[in-house]
């Protein structure tokens, strides 16, 4: 079984802001491949569907983005999930607007919700960045809790629906596929 996870913050205020490009990306992953419902659980809401005649569950956790190693984890012992078999979809102020990349461990790059993901888990996961770019910004906390121009969500929109339709590439530790497909 797969875990994938979108990170981000609950609530409607802050439903489309930059730091939730975690919870779009596997909204539209569930749109795409018919997931079950949304439940909560966890410290969170999860979904489970199949991709490729893999079982996946989607998870976005409701702790807020400080805190949600605390939901990852609940979920991994439940399921008895490795960490090499969870996939982090998050906002990157260091990459320009609708960007991604893709690796496995490495460092937080100051994301908050990475930092805590692997203080309960530890870094043996794979990422996947979303560029949310930091070229305009005055305040990092701002503006990650702002929402992007109607243009740039035009872009993240679209990236989103090829991330979902790439997705098995990642589930089958395929990165530099679903790069290519991305870009």
């Amino acid at each position: 079984m797969k875990l994938l996870v979108g990170l981000g913050n609950p609530g409607s205020e802050y439903a489309k802001t930059r730091h939730n490009m975690g919870y779009q990306a596997v909204d539209e992953i569930v749109r795409r491949f018919c997931f079950d419902s949304f439940k909560s659980e966890h410290k969170g809401l999860v979904a489970r569907g199949i991709i490729d005649g893999e079982k996946c569950l989607i998870l976005k956790p409701e702790t807020y983005m400080n805190l949600s190693g605390e939901s990852v984890q609940s979920v991994m012992s439940f399921y008895k999930i490795k960490p090499e078999d969870i996939i982090v979809f998050h906002d990157d102020l260091d990459l320009p607007v609708g960007k991604v990349k893709v690796k496995v461990a490495g460092g937080s790059g100051g994301h908050n919700g990475i930092k805590n993901t692997d203080c309960h888990i530890g870094p043996d996961y794979m990422r996947v960045r979303i560029g949310i770019d930091k070229s305009k910004i005055i305040n990092p906390a701002d503006y990650v809790l702002g929402k992007p121009t109607a243009d740039e969500q035009k872009i993240l929109d679209t990236l989103f629906e090829h991330i979902a339709e790439n997705v098995p590439l990642l589930l089958k530790d395929d990165m530099s596929g679903f790069m290519n497909k991305i870009k």
